[in-house]
Formats: C-alpha cells, sequence, structure tokens
C-alpha cells in the first residue's frame, strides 16, 4: 500500500535498474572465450578489443579493457532516468565522483563510488 504525498513533497526517484556488471580484463577477446566456455554465457556483441557484453540474464555481464577507464575495478552499472539527479542524491548521500557526467559512445554515464570506494 502506498501512502500519499502531502503538499510540498515530492515523490522519490525511480529505483535504479542494475542493467550490468562490469569486470575489468586485460584481454576481451580471451575473456570472452573464457566466460562462454566456464559459464555457457554467449556473447550479445564484441566493440573490438575494448568492450563485450555477454548475456546474463535480466543483466549484462561487462568485459571492458582498460581503455575503458574502470581503473581494474569490477562495478555494477545501473540505469537511472537523470544522470545529473542522480549525481545530487550520491553526492548528498555520502558518494564521490570518479568521473563526471559525460557523453559515452552508447548513453550518458557517470563514474561515482559509495563511501566504501566500490565503484557504481
Amino acid at each position: 500500500m502506498s501512502t500519499p504525498l502531502t503538499a510540498g513533497t515530492t515523490a522519490p526517484p525511480a529505483a535504479a535498474q542494475l542493467r550490468q556488471v562490469v569486470h575489468p580484463v586485460d584481454d576481451v577477446a580471451a575473456a570472452v572465450t573464457f566466460y562462454a566456455a566456464a559459464l555457457g554465457l554467449p556473447t550479445r556483441f564484441v566493440d573490438g578489443d575494448r568492450y563485450a557484453a555477454l548475456d546474463a540474464g535480466p543483466a549484462t555481464l561487462a568485459l571492458a579493457a582498460d581503455t575503458e577507464n574502470v581503473a581494474n575495478i569490477a562495478a555494477a552499472a545501473f540505469k537511472v532516468d537523470d544522470v545529473d539527479a542522480f549525481v545530487e542524491r550520491l553526492l548528498e548521500a555520502g558518494g564521490h565522483v570518479v568521473e563526471p557526467p559525460a557523453d559515452g559512445p552508447h548513453e550518458r554515464r557517470v563514474v561515482v563510488s559509495d563511501p566504501w570506494g566500490n565503484r557504481v
């Protein structure tokens, strides 16, 4: 049951959706081969030697080379309705901006961390 909003209050932001988990790899082609053999994950697409997306059910296992600036840290990637509003909420909650919002090859994105240093 939901509680109606009272005058002067705003609705909470829509829940972010986990879309992918990004794993840094030294060799994208070798990693695609490994995850296909070890876990049976089919390849959605490969973008040269920089990135690959594997079908892992409702989310994607992304394999990213150093050129993608993942700093050798695995990260959960979430889809949000508004990147800039998300950054404001993240900062208010105690998170940190690692790379500011920018338009990437496939979407607008930002790299942030939680208070413990985990990338999101």
